[in-house]
């Protein structure tokens, strides 16, 4: 008999990003946030979710335009407290350290120091109740040359992303690859099944 937990958003692991962004002032500054996630293939997509009680909130409807970083393990501390101090209060990324430079294609700042960062422009906003979601649609995505092969496709071993663990608020790195994605299923299949009848979708679906 399962134990019942209760209505809650216990989904996870779920990404941890820094939302990029510039306040009223031009002032670059960023918050961590986890409640993010991809959303949309064609176009590309991502969400990130938003107190309205936030810095960052008021400069996403203002400037409608956001970078998403991907958190790595190099950068656990830096992360975690970005997601504790507020842009109100001072500059957060001045104080660790971080340096930005602004992005080409929308308006907000590349923190310079983390290895991958999607450049999104902002399509849709839905107020939700305590969150209000971003949807973001991607302009680009920059990454330092280190964490990406010779296609453009991200090394995970080399990008060691960042995991958090709601209601336990524990930061998890990436374990090693299980299987391949569309091809491990294939063990169960019946030895006279028809392979043409599988949805292989690409990679873009």
């Amino acid at each position: 008999m399962k134990r019942s937990l209760g209505a809650k958003p216990l989904l996870f692991p779920t990404p941890l990003v820094i939302v990029g962004s510039y306040d009223d002032q031009g002032r670059p500054n960023a918050m961590a946030a986890a409640w993010a996630g991809i959303c949309c293939s064609k176009p590309p997509c991502i969400t990130v979710s938003l107190r309205k009680a936030t810095y960052t909130y008021a400069s996403l409807m203002a400037r409608q335009a956001y970078t998403a970083h991907v958190t790595d393990e190099s950068h656990l501390t830096a992360s975690d407290f970005l997601g504790m101090a507020s842009g109100r209060d001072g500059d957060k990324l001045g104080t660790l350290g971080l340096t930005t430079v602004p992005s080409e294609l929308v308006d907000a700042p590349i923190i310079q120091e983390y290895p991958l960062v999607l450049e999104c422009k902002v399509v849709h906003v839905h107020d939700l109740g305590l969150h209000t979601m971003f949807v973001g649609e991607v302009q680009d995505i920059k990454a330092d040359p280190h964490v990406v092969d010779e296609k453009g496709h991200p090394l995970v071993d080399m990008l060691k992303p960042l995991a958090f663990m709601p209601e336990a608020r524990t930061y998890h790195g990436m374990g090693p690859v299980l299987g391949r994605a569309f091809d491990a299923g294939k063990l169960h299949l019946p030895k006279d099944f028809d392979a043409g009848k599988l949805h292989m979708p690409k990679k873009a679906d």
